[in-house]
């Protein structure tokens, strides 16, 4: 098979959550470029009608809170009855993670950036798994952070929950190998999504005050993410599981 042919996702079916906007929509619209079908998942109705749309006749869109089991058990049933055969699942919903210590942190504050970034993974990978299993393999794609493995300063539940992400895809990708499913971690710096305009106020700002502290000195991009999700996804990486892929600019280099 060609490098190229290792990248094809062709014949493929991919599951997208937080597909609607930034690192997630770039991922779903790369999926597809690559050649799979793709189910675009998010709270946002609209954001995942129009990733799909961009898609074209090969996306659909599909609504779900990933930390309500309920709608997830619905959202499944409605992507296989689109696509019985599930082949790559992505698990990049994110909610709203407030800064604090754990001092200034209320439970709730906790309990609600757990439920989407680590629960909403266990119960997407959950639902998906059967499907995955029936159709001989997988690739399952837990978007962690470069906060997953070092430390922010206030950054005390973010940084809890994506490192839990990576040590989910290890514990994952040692209990389904035998299945062919591989699970890794794909770890992002700093990104220019609309997550970074909410943190700083303006992208501007942004790039001043985060850029600098990566090795390249500017801030990452939502396609330059894709596509390394796309070789997460594809036989590219057929060696490669319980891994943890940064994609910083040299964030934890230093």
């Amino acid at each position: 098979m060609t490098l190229a042919g290792k990248y094809s996702l062709a014949g493929k079916s991919a599951v997208v959550t937080g597909a609607g906007n930034g690192i997630g929509r770039a991922i779903a619209l790369a999926f597809a470029e690559a050649g799979a079908n793709v189910a675009c998942v998010d709270l946002d109705m609209a954001a995942a009608e129009a990733t799909a749309t961009a898609i074209g006749r090969t996306a659909i869109a599909v609504v779900c809170d990933v930390s309500n089991e309920s709608q997830v058990e619905v959202a499944v049933k409605t992507i296989l009855a689109k696509y019985p055969s599930i082949h790559i699942l992505l698990n990049g919903a994110a909610g709203t993670d407030p800064n604090g210590s754990v001092l200034e942190l209320s439970l709730d504050d906790w309990n609600k950036v757990f439920g989407v970034n680590v629960a909403g993974a266990f119960l997407m990978s959950r639902a998906i798994l059967p499907a995955m299993i029936n159709a001989g393999g997988g690739s399952i794609i837990h978007i962690a952070s470069q906060l997953g493995s070092v430390a922010g300063p206030r950054r005390a539940v973010y940084c809890a929950s994506k490192g839990a992400l990576i040590q989910l895809a290890k514990a994952m990708a040692t209990d389904h190998a035998a299945q062919n499913i591989r699970v890794n971690t794909l770890s992002p710096g700093a990104v220019e999504t609309d997550r970074l305009v909410k943190r700083f106020g303006d992208m501007e700002t942004a790039r001043r005050t985060a850029g600098p502290k990566h090795l390249l000195q500017r801030l990452g991009q939502p396609e330059e993410i894709a596509q390394a999700a796309v070789f997460l996804a594809s036989d590219a990486s057929s060696f490669m599981t319980g891994a943890d892929l940064l994609i910083d600019g040299g964030y934890n280099a230093t």
